[in-house]
């Protein structure tokens, strides 16, 4: 008989030939196995290629603390958001800056680039480039991320499509000239 024994999590690991077996099943990927799946969703991702990355990603019920507006839950629900932004900016490049390991979760901030040439979040393509910031967190089991904490400075992906406050001009975008209208 194998032995089952909990992790941090409350995650319950065990192998084959258990009489009770958890309803999910872990097993520890090293670190740098995590890396490299990490690595190969984001060039994936880097050559338009959402659906290979996010299945190579993402656990089918994989939970996103801080989803995008209007995005759907599990491994759907991020494929719809990178399929909206690859549609949005279909040279969308991701770059890490930097990168911090352990066996079940990796932390990064990396550089979002790209072209705005469909809609975003309601904005109609303008030909403008992008270049934000943005940090996650994912929680690694069985080699593909279970739990994701992150965001992407989307205030600034809206200014510098036109359609937030423009700190060069000074001009008010979108948002607040809706606001002002409201408050008007």
């Amino acid at each position: 008989m194998d032995l089952l024994f909990p992790v941090s999590g409350g995650v319950t690991l065990g192998t084959a030939g258990c009489d009770r077996r958890p309803s999910r099943v872990a097993t520890i990927m090293s670190r740098d196995q995590n890396i490299a799946t990490q690595e190969k969703a984001a060039g994936h991702i880097n050559a338009g290629e959402i659906d290979a990355a996010v299945d190579t990603m993402f656990a089918v019920d994989a939970v996103d603390h801080d989803p995008a507006p209007g995005q759907g839950p599990g491994r759907e629900g991020f494929r719809g958001f990178f399929q909206t932004l690859t549609t949005a900016f279909p040279d969308a490049h991701l770059e890490p800056q930097t990168m911090v390991a352990d066996e079940s979760s990796i932390a990064f901030a990396y550089t979002l680039t790209g072209t705005h040439r469909g809609d975003f979040n309601g904005v109609a393509a303008t030909g403008k480039r992008i270049e934000v910031r943005g940090l996650q967190i994912g929680r690694f089991e069985n080699g593909q991320i279970v739990e994701r904490w992150g965001a992407t400075d989307e205030a600034s992906i809206m200014a510098q499509i036109g359609a937030g406050p423009d700190s060069s001009t000074g001009k008010p975008g979108l948002a607040e000239k809706v606001k002002d209208a409201f408050t008007s």
